[in-house]
């Protein structure tokens, strides 16, 4: 369902960016240091919540998943976007970059 305020449509619950949208925050993640490490703990509830509080205030933020993790990059991004209802823009290597529009200040415009 497409919301015609917002420039990128909504599927249940995760937002749908397009290629422009995704290169854009890629070119804005470039000079982010991770902000939450995954260790070997792997992810749990107070883990999500910090993502969702981070994606709350920045929107856009980078993840690392420490060589001492079980966890795969990829499926791990995949796991937090659907718990947060935030977007994967890119996995790469043991990071990856998450958005997701905030409720209360919206920060970045896409294009």
């Amino acid at each position: 369902m497409a919301d015609e305020s917002l420039p990128f449509e909504h599927n249940g619950g995760m937002w749908m960016l397009n290629s422009k949208q995704r290169a854009y925050l890629r070119g804005l993640a470039n000079t982010l240091e991770p902000t939450l490490l995954i260790g070997k703990g792997g992810i749990n509830e107070n883990m999500i919540k910090d993502i969702d509080m981070a994606l709350e205030a920045r929107e856009l933020i980078k993840i690392k998943i420490l060589n001492n993790s079980m966890a795969d990059p990829r499926e791990a991004s995949v796991e937090i976007a659907e718990k947060t209802g935030a977007d994967v823009v890119q996995v790469i290597g043991g990071k990856f970059i998450l958005y997701r529009r905030s409720e209360e200040n919206p920060l970045i415009v896409l294009p």
